[in-house]
């Protein structure tokens, strides 16, 4: 019988750092990464087809050490950059494009505090996550009606519907965002995701990114105290154009769980030419094996080529990120947030058109029975068509082209 990663975690797999020393660089927990990617690969499929809460899958990524990757070194965490996030991200969307996406939403949600909240709720929250271990979700979608809020005294209340709420039930903490009611105040907060107000209806069931836990959620009554509402001082908001290196910043997450999706695709279709496919007899050059097949050659060349162009422009986009990030809030400008948006957005486009490229390519280079469902090569393209529809990149495009013809950066929206 084939184990399953449910199997192996409880038999011991996910205990392998139980005595290992903690990476102390960034190679090494890109390294460490790509090691939970590989054991992911191996039952991605079986797990896809099952469709079941990825319990689990979190519970590698937390005994992995990757969900404190950016919790502070004094709680327990790595203290690791952003730029070095980003390739943790794609290392992991290499085996599972679905735990890819979790860690990333993971990594944007424990950033929350700092894009928004205050020294003291910054301090807090990054203790609480890295002390604990915990993973972030999110009920945060700006395309449905926005949570209603009701002020009680010192506590605020929400309640409302979110179509989607990425880490679900998995999570251990989950962000809110709602408007004061009776006003245009938006209010982030960060609550436990295991209260009786908090109600996932477990109905997640797509073409793709199957095991992300991004089903929709009612919210009823949730509590929060005021001193918890992030960014908040005696109930004022405290703008920063800081603030808005949310959307840049998970835009990048997505375009670098794309990438390690693409790559996957074209690992496992390179391992299937080389093991299995067979050359064709009928050409007037025939081969001995299918890996000298002239076209089998230029394709793969081809495919690889468009990836490491896309790597090397998502890393360049990650070191101007992250340098940001991680700099002191007060002193982003408006222009250079906006520039480092049109970056990403470059990259993001560029990942899209190619990793489909890839993910549908790929067939042709291995055969017609590479199409079995036992191979399952159509996880790669599923997963990341689903994601990739996240919003228009139609729209990725403009902002560029605004930015070279006007010398234009975009205005921060939810989505820019």
């Amino acid at each position: 019988m084939t184990m399953t990663i449910t199997d192996s975690v409880t038999t011991g797999l996910a205990d392998r750092w139980r005595d290992a020393a903690a990476p102390h660089t960034s190679a090494g927990w890109i390294d460490r990464a790509r090691e939970v990617g590989d054991i992911l690969a191996a039952d991605a499929v079986e797990r896809d087809r099952a469709n079941l809460a990825p319990f689990t899958e979190v519970e590698l990524l937390k005994r992995s050490g990757l969900v404190t990757l950016l919790g502070p070194r004094e709680h327990g965490g790595a203290g690791e950059t952003w730029d070095t996030a980003y390739r943790v991200i794609r290392a992991v969307a290499r085996g599972d494009g679905s735990i890819g996406q979790l860690l990333g939403y993971h990594y944007l949600w424990a950033w929350a505090a700092r894009l928004v909240a205050t020294d003291e709720q910054i301090s807090a929250v990054e203790e609480l996550y890295t002390r604990n271990t915990f993973l972030f979700g999110g009920a945060v979608n700006p395309r449905d009606s926005d949570l209603v809020i009701r002020e009680e005294g010192d506590e605020l209340v929400f309640s409302g519907r979110k179509s989607f709420s990425t880490g679900g039930r998995v999570s251990d903490l989950t962000v809110l965002e709602g408007v004061l009611e009776g006003t245009d105040t938006h209010v982030f907060a960060i609550v436990p995701t295991a209260q009786e107000g908090i109600v996932f209806a477990g109905d997640w069931d797509n073409l793709g990114q199957r095991l992300t836990e991004s089903g929709s959620v009612e919210i009823r009554d949730v509590r929060v105290n005021w001193a918890d509402a992030a960014g908040f001082v005696d109930k004022q908001f405290q703008p920063l154009v800081y603030n808005t290196l949310n959307v840049p910043a998970i835009q990048l997450v997505f375009a670098n769980f794309y990438l390690g999706i693409a790559q996957g695709a074209l690992e496992t279709a390179s391992a299937y030419t080389r093991e299995r496919t067979r050359p064709w007899p009928y050409g007037g050059d025939d081969k001995a094996r299918a890996a000298d097949e002239w076209y089998l050659l230029e394709g793969y060349g081809e495919l690889q080529s468009r990836l490491w162009a896309d790597e090397a422009l998502l890393d360049a986009a990650g070191a101007e990120i992250s340098a940001v990030l991680h700099a002191p809030r007060e002193e982003l400008t408006e222009r250079r947030r906006g520039e480092i948006a049109v970056r990403i957005a470059a990259g993001k486009l560029r990942i899209v058109d190619d990793g489909l490229e890839v993910a549908s390519k790929v067939f042709e280079l291995t055969g017609a029975r590479a199409t079995s469902n036992a191979v399952g090569l159509d996880i790669f393209w599923r997963n990341l068509r689903t994601h990739s529809l996240h919003d228009p990149i139609a729209y990725k495009k403009r902002e560029v082209g605004e930015y070279v013809l006007l010398n234009q950066v975009p205005t921060p929206t939810w989505y820019t």
